[in-house]
């Protein structure tokens, strides 16, 4: 919801970087606030995305599952797939 309101007026985010000084300078933060494609999320593959990232703790060893077992145990996809049928609609 806040990424569709920054991505249709990037004035009061690059205000809110600025106050709260993440990047004092305004212009910079308006540029950024720009530049940024708010709805490339849309497009990623969530398994592929938790396969990634499961991938890097189960390689240095912080986490013993492997990202098929991290998947399999904790994904339910049927939110995210009535979601999608949503969202085509």
């Amino acid at each position: 919801m806040a990424a569709g309101i920054w991505a249709s007026d990037p004035h009061p985010a690059a205000r809110f970087l600025s106050d709260r000084l993440y990047e004092p300078r305004f212009q910079i933060g308006m540029t950024l606030m720009k530049s940024v494609v708010f709805t490339r999320w849309r497009e990623a593959n969530p398994e592929d995305t938790i396969r990634f990232h499961a991938l890097r703790p189960h390689e240095i060893g912080m986490i013993e599952s492997t990202p098929q077992k991290v998947i399999a145990q904790g994904a339910d996809w049927r939110f995210l797939n009535e979601l999608k049928l949503e969202l085509k609609a």
